[in-house]
C-alpha cells in the first residue's frame, strides 16, 4: 500500500497556515456531539484532552498511574526549545527547522519539522499564562540556554525540573476539563487493545490495574499519547512502568510502524553499578552548558575514581569532544557525544570501577562563575547525583555514561497525525515524525506540547467533520465483546503457563540482547544473530513464564508480563529495521556504514525514507511501505559538528 502523508503544498513557510484554513471545521454546537478517547496524560495526552475539551468535545482520557501527575514527563529535566530569539544571537524559526533536520541527519519531514518551530513560540506562551516557573534574567526576563545540536540558545527551563513544571500546567488545564465535566478522568486503566469497525477506531479495551475487570470503551476517535518504548531495553532512563503496549496493540490492528531502530541513547547517565538495577538515572543534558567531558589521556589512568581525577594533571587530560569538535565541543548531539563516550571506553581509557565511564567536570565553572551560580542552574541534579552516587559534583567530577532514554521512532502518521487507520491518532513520543534518526535535546517537550495544544485541535476536525451528526458509537457492535474476549482470553494464557522465569528475568534477557546486538552500534552478523535469540526467548517466555496471584487483584506480575510479551514482538521488529538499514544515521549506528574518522555515513541514494512496518499476521515477516523524503529546504549533506 501506499501512504498519503497530505503534507500541504506550496512554500515550507506557508504550509501550516494554509493548511489550517483548508481543513474541515467542525462548528461548536457540533463538538458537542462527538467523543474522543486521549490514552496517556503526560504532556501530550493532557494537552490534548484539556484542549479538546475547552473546544467543546467530549473527551475520555486514560491512564495507568493513579494521578495524570506522575507521568513520566515529568522526568525531563534540562528544558524546552522555542524560537523566540530572547538572546538576540541568530535564532530564528527556520534555524531550529534546519537544527533539528540536521540534528536528525535528514530523516524526517521537512514540513513537520517546520511546523514545529512555528509553534514552539506559542507554547512559551501559554505555558508562561499558565504559570509555569521559567528561569529568569537579572532583569526578570525569560532566561534561556543552550543544548545539544545548536549554537544558539533557545532553551527555556526551570531549574533541572522542566518537565515536572510544564506537565503541572498541563494538568491544571486538564483538572480545570474534569471540573467541568467535559473531562471523563480514568485512572489505573491499561489500555489493551484498539477496537476497530469498518476499519476505523471506535474505542479501546481496558483493564483496570486494580480489580483486573476487562471493559470496553466507545468514541469517535482515538488518540494515542503513550510515549515511547526504550524499556524494550530494560534498562533505561525511563519510568519502570513505561511501554509501548498501546502502539504495539494498533500496529497489530493495521497501523504501521516507522522507524523502530531510532533509539536514541542518552550521553549523561549515571553508570550501571550492577545486575540489581532496575533502572537507569538520567543527568541533563543541559549539564554540558558547564560541565567539561574527559577521560585520562593514557590508560595507565583508567578507572581512576572521581576523588583521584581532582589530582590529575591537565596535560593528563583528554577533553575528547572539545578536541574532536572545537565548533559545538561538549554540545555536540546526544547521539555524537555517546558513541564518542562508547569510543574512548572501548580503547581502555574509561573511568570509574567498571571503566565504563567518563568525567563530567565542574571545577572550571565554579571557578569561572561561583559555586552560586551554579547551584542555582544545577543544583537539584547536584543534590540527585549526590544522594545516588555519595559523591559531591560541586567537588569531584561526575562519572556519566551513555543509556537508552528516547525512541524516535512509533507510528506512522500524516500530517495531521492521524495513523493510517482511520480514527487512530497519535501525538508526542508514539509517534514517528518530528525527529528523524536523532532527537536534539529539550524538543521531545516542544513536539508532546506542540501536538497536544496546538496541531491535534486543528487537524482532528478534518476527520470528525466527515462523520454522520448525532450517531453514537455503538458499544454493542460485536467488535467490542470480540476484542474484550480476546484480551481476556490472552490474560488467562499468560496465568496458565505456570513456569519458573518471572517477567523480569525474562525482561532483562531481551535487554541484554538488544543492548549488545540492537544498541549504540549494530553490525549485520549480530543482528541476524540477535533475532535469533529473540525468537528463541520468545518461546522460553510461552514455556517458562511465572506469574503469581489472580486476574481479579492488583498484579504487578500480569501487567509486567503482558507488557513484556509486546516488547519481545517489538524487539524482533526493531532488529528487522536495523538490519534493513544498512546505512548510518543518528542514533542508527551500522558498523559497516561509517566515515573515516568514525562517524556515522548515510546512503540517500538508498535509504532517504521512512520506513513504515505493517503487521502480515503471526508467524509472517512483516511488510515494508516506504515514504519517500524529499527536502526542497535543506542541502543532504555529511553531517559535521566540528
Amino acid at each position: 500500500m501506499s501512504l498519503d502523508s497530505k503534507i500541504p503544498a506550496g512554500p515550507l513557510a506557508e504550509k501550516w497556515e494554509k493548511h489550517k484554513f483548508n481543513v474541515k471545521l467542525v462548528n461548536p454546537a457540533n463538538k458537542r456531539k462527538f467523543n474522543i478517547i486521549v490514552v496517556g496524560t503526560g504532556l501530550a495526552g493532557a494537552s490534548a484532552a484539556a484542549t479538546l475539551a475547552e473546544l467543546g468535545y467530549n473527551v475520555d482520557a486514560f491512564c495507568f498511574q493513579d494521578s495524570p501527575r506522575r507521568a513520566h514527563s515529568i522526568a525531563a529535566q534540562g528544558g524546552i526549545n522555542a524560537a523566540k530569539n530572547y538572546q538576540n544571537d541568530g535564532d530564528s524559526v527556520f534555524r531550529l527547522f534546519y537544527d533539528t533536520i540536521k540534528g536528525g541527519d535528514y530523516r524526517s519531514r521537512e514540513a513537520n519539522v517546520h511546523r514545529l518551530a512555528e509553534v514552539s513560540r506559542e507554547i512559551i506562551d501559554q505555558c508562561v499564562a499558565q504559570g509555569v516557573p521559567f528561569a529568569r534574567d537579572y532583569g526578570g526576563l525569560l532566561d534561556n540556554r543552550s543544548f545539544g545540536g545548536a549554537q544558539v540558545s533557545r532553551t527555556f527551563y526551570a531549574r533541572g525540573q522542566t518537565g515536572q513544571q510544564l506537565l503541572l500546567g498541563a494538568y491544571s488545564a486538564l483538572s480545570k476539563m474534569v471540573n467541568t465535566g467535559k473531562v471523563k478522568l480514568h485512572t489505573r486503566k491499561e489500555m489493551l487493545d484498539v477496537v476497530t469497525i469498518d476499519g476505523a477506531a471506535k474505542g479501546i479495551v481496558t483493564r483496570d490495574l486494580v480489580t483486573g475487570k476487562i471493559d470496553s470503551h466507545a468514541g469517535h476517535a482515538v488518540l494515542l499519547c503513550t510515549g515511547g518504548y526504550g524499556n524494550v531495553f530494560f534498562l533505561s532512563t525511563n519510568a519502570m512502568a513505561s511501554n509501548g503496549s498501546a502502539a504495539w496493540r494498533a500496529y497489530k490492528k493495521g497501523a504501521k510502524f516507522a522507524n523502530p531502530c531510532f533509539t536514541q541513547i542518552h550521553p549523561t547517565c549515571i553508570p550501571v553499578h550492577g545486575d540489581y538495577q532496575s533502572k537507569l538515572t538520567l543527568m541533563s543534558e543541559s549539564l554540558r552548558n558547564d560541565g567539561r567531558v574527559w577521560v585520562p589521556k593514557d590508560k595507565k589512568h583508567a578507572k581512576i575514581t572521581a576523588a583521584d581525577a581532582v589530582k590529575l594533571p591537565e596535560e593528563e587530560r583528554d577533553y575528547y569532544l572539545e578536541r574532536r569538535y572545537p565548533s559545538f565541543g561538549n554540545l555536540v548531539p546526544r547521539d555524537v557525544a555517546s558513541r564518542n563516550a562508547k569510543m574512548v571506553c572501548d580503547e581502555g581509557r574509561g573511568v570509574g570501577v567498571t571503566g565504563l565511564a567518563v568525567f563530567l567536570d565542574f571545577a572550571d565553572a565554579i571557578k569561572r562563575d561561583g559555586k552560586k551560580t551554579i547551584e542555582a542552574k544545577y543544583g537539584n541534579l547536584f543534590d540527585m547525583y549526590q544522594q545516588i552516587t555519595d559523591d559531591n559534583p560541586y567537588e569531584v567530577p561526575m562519572m556519566i555514561y551513555p543509556a537508552v532514554h528516547y525512541t524516535m521512532g512509533g507510528l506512522w502518521v500524516d500530517y495531521n497525525l492521524s495513523t493510517n487507520v482511520p480514527g487512530l491518532y497519535a501525538l508526542g513520543e508514539a509517534n514517528f515524525s518530528d525527529h528523524g534518526a536523532n532527537r536534539l535535546g529539550a524538543s521531545a517537550l516542544m513536539q508532546g506540547l506542540a501536538d497536544g495544544y496546538f496541531v491535534i485541535p486543528y487537524t482532528i476536525g478534518d476527520y470528525i467533520a466527515t462523520l454522520p451528526l448525532g450517531v453514537a458509537v455503538d458499544k454493542s457492535n460485536p467488535a467490542f465483546a470480540e476484542a474484550e474476549k480476546a484480551a481476556q482470553a490472552r490474560v488467562d494464557k499468560l496465568l496458565s503457563i505456570k513456569g519458573n522465569q518471572t517477567p523480569d528475568d525474562l525482561h532483562k534477557k531481551l535487554g541484554h540482547i538488544m543492548w549488545e546486538y540492537c544498541g549504540m552500534s549494530r553490525n549485520k552478523e549480530g543482528l541476524e544473530k540477535a533475532r535469533g535469540l529473540i525468537q528463541e526467548l520468545r518461546k522460553e517466555f510461552q514455556k517458562d513464564l511465572k506469574l503469581i496471584g489472580v486476574n481479579e487483584e492488583l498484579n504487578m506480575t500480569l501487567e509486567k508480563a503482558l507488557r513484556l510479551e509486546d516488547f519481545l514482538e517489538l524487539g524482533e521488529l526493531m532488529i528487522i529495521d536495523a538490519h534493513n538499514r544498512s546505512e548510518s544515521c543518528g542514533g542508527h549506528f551500522r558498523e559497516e556504514s561509517q566515515t573515516e574518522e568514525g562517524e556515522a555515513l548515510r546512503k540517500d541514494e538508498e535509504f532517504s525514507y521512512v520506513a513504515a512496518w505493517g503487521y502480515a499476521g503471526e508467524g509472517n515477516d512483516p511488510e515494508l511501505t516506504k515514504e519517500d523524503l524529499v527536502f526542497e529546504n535543506v542541502k543532504l549533506t555529511q553531517r559535521s559538528y566540528k
